[in-house]
């Protein structure tokens, strides 16, 4: 039941009157929609069994949190809006969390939910809420079918929106009186080729070739430049001009956590290992679908140069001008670095590897591989997280291309393999994002396996982070998706009981403690409940088994590694020691 790519059938023809249901999914189908995921109920389980109809595929999931994480993840690897359906009110609360990780991550999603009869709204109706003014906060456009005719061009309206200018959670409410309204075939095709013209993007304008000429300049004049990408640039598929502007100009690359694979990270002018070199002293740095915060230390004084010149590269107009870059070309990545590979074509440069600031570079990124792989080569048992973490790594490198898909979440054991894991094909990373968000997992997951459905899924979670969406294995299992989840398991958030004696007092202090778990609980179990494979694992032995095994058979199954309670540490922000 894995996925498969299949024509959306939009010229499936529905006798009689076409009600809200069937004209949603028609136009659904229509504007490009094959995926949806969701949970359904009351109002909208028709318009979901009508979308199948139609050629999409849903997947139902149990929680609509999880949902959420899975629509947004799909609108990242696809570049097409993830859509979530959800019920009505509590649903629709549920679902804001996927809403608000899209916008975040600025990553093309629409929610679709049901609402309550609009006669009867404001007298306590079932599920009753005004969902259009929920999502305000956390969506870059909202809109309600008042009425059965607005159905075809609300969908095409919030499906664009969600993709123009710079990506983000988009939602469409529709009442249950409209979905239960009709028309005739006649008037549905009408209506549906009236909203086509709302279906196309928009077009993005071009950089002045004088801005392209400017940022070559500052490039090719620096004595110590950089090439910094992320997400943003992962999304506008953008690693073919990039890897060609990199190597022509010989600048070395620092990605992003999520820019990760862009290019490989193995690759000569990488400079993930020499972050805190490359940042400190570079002195004009070229930014690309990357945005100056926390994630980037602002851009600012101690991490980065005071006299650092940034030419920043974003979508959106507003992030440039809040930013205030040395310089900013607003628009495409993509299309950028095409311009400024054509112009540098011309007047061609390149550092050289013998450049001292290349040389720096590739000696400290040296130097910082080779004293993690001192501590990566010992064998830790009871495990740390460096051991099975190695193994991990060789296990997925095996594999070769397509690279599997690597979900990562957690505090320690997301820091740890954000360093130790290697990632060498674009948009094979997903992880806890720019917001933080815990909970993304097992819904990144099914978004990888139903998105990339030729490529093996590893996801490797902390116990606290697979718990938020733990029960969705039997999704994966329903699915038979090819998703191997290997749980780090140290008995808690950070691992487990960290107090001091005088912190253990008070009238509950025989209570576990707020970071505790279940001691060596038997998470593997859960997904066998379900007729998934399920491996508990103490040794490298055990673990190289059973990911030979699961890699193999790429089936549902978790693996539940168990780890030293006290080998991890309290982790928030990020921690980057290179």
């Amino acid at each position: 039941m894995g996925d498969s790519a299949g024509d959306v059938k939009t010229d499936l023809k529905f006798h009689g009157p076409i009600d809200g249901n069937v004209l949603a999914a028609m136009a659904l189908a229509r504007f490009g929609v094959d995926r949806m995921f969701g949970v359904v109920g009351i109002p909208v389980t028709s318009l979901a069994t009508r979308a199948v109809s139609l050629g999409i595929r849903f997947i139902a999931f149990h929680n609509e949190q999880s949902a959420g994480y899975a629509a947004s993840a799909y609108g990242y690897l696809t570049g097409r809006p993830g859509v979530l359906l959800t019920v009505s009110g509590p649903g629709c609360v549920h679902g804001l969390a996927g809403v608000s990780n899209a916008m975040a991550n600025a990553w093309p999603l629409v929610m679709i939910s049901g609402s309550c009869d609009q006669r009867d709204f404001g007298r306590g109706d079932f599920q009753e809420l005004d969902q259009i003014e929920a999502v305000k906060p956390f969506s870059k456009f909202s809109v309600k079918a008042t009425d059965i005719s607005e159905i075809p061009n609300c969908v095409a309206r919030v499906l664009n929106s969600a993709v123009s200018g710079r990506p983000g959670g988009c939602y469409f409410d529709l009442p249950s009186d409209v979905l239960h309204q009709t028309v005739t075939e006649s008037e549905a095709e009408g209506l549906l080729a009236a909203a086509e013209e709302f279906s196309h993007r928009e077009v993005i304008h071009r950089v002045p070739n004088s801005q392209i000429e400017e940022a070559i300049s500052l490039l090719k004049h620096a004595e110590r430049p950089l090439i910094v990408f992320g997400k943003g640039a992962a999304i506008a598929r953008a690693e073919g001009p990039m890897k060609k502007f990199v190597e022509s100009t010989g600048i070395p690359f620092l990605p992003t956590p999520m820019g990760k694979g862009l290019l490989p990270d193995t690759h000569k002018l990488a400079a993930t290992a020499a972050r805190s070199l490359a940042i400190g002293k570079c002195d004009v740095a070229l930014v690309v679908g990357a945005r100056l915060n926390w994630l980037l230390h602002f851009g600012e004084p101690p991490k980065w140069s005071k006299d650092v010149k940034f030419i920043l590269v974003d979508i959106c107009k507003e992030e440039v001008e809040l930013r205030k870059p040395h310089l900013g070309l607003i628009g495409d990545a993509k299309q950028i670095l095409e311009s400024i590979n054509k112009e540098i074509k011309d007047d061609p440069f390149c550092l050289g590897k013998s450049h001292p600031w290349v040389e720096a570079i590739s000696q400290k990124a040296r130097d910082n591989v080779a004293k993690m792989e001192v501590q990566l080569a010992r064998d830790v048992v009871p495990f740390n997280f460096m051991t099975p973490m190695r193994i991990i790594r060789d296990a997925i490198s095996a594999v070769g291309s397509p690279a599997p898909i690597l979900v990562s979440e957690g505090a320690n054991t997301m820091d740890v393999g954000r360093s130790v894991l290697v990632q060498t094909e674009p948009r094979t990373r997903l992880d806890a994002g720019t917001w933080g968000t815990m909970g993304v997992g097992l819904g990144y997951c099914i978004a990888a396996a139903v998105a990339s459905p030729d490529r093996l899924v590893v996801a490797v979670e902390g116990d606290s982070g697979f718990g938020f969406s733990a029960m969705e294995v039997e999704t994966l299992v329903r699915y038979q998706l090819p998703v191997v989840v290997i749980v780090f398991n140290n008995g808690g958030v950070y691992g487990g009981d960290r107090r001091t004696p005088q912190e253990i007092t008070g009238p509950y202090k025989h209570d576990p403690a707020p970071t505790s778990f279940v001691p060596s609980a038997n998470y593997h179990k859960m997904i066998e409940a379900f007729g998934g494979k399920g491996y508990y694992v103490e040794t490298p032995e055990e673990l190289k088994s059973a990911l030979s095994e699961s890699f193999s058979a790429r089936s549902p199954a978790v693996i539940n590694v168990k780890i030293d309670p006290y080998a991890g540490a309290e982790s928030g922000r990020l921690q980057h020691k290179n």
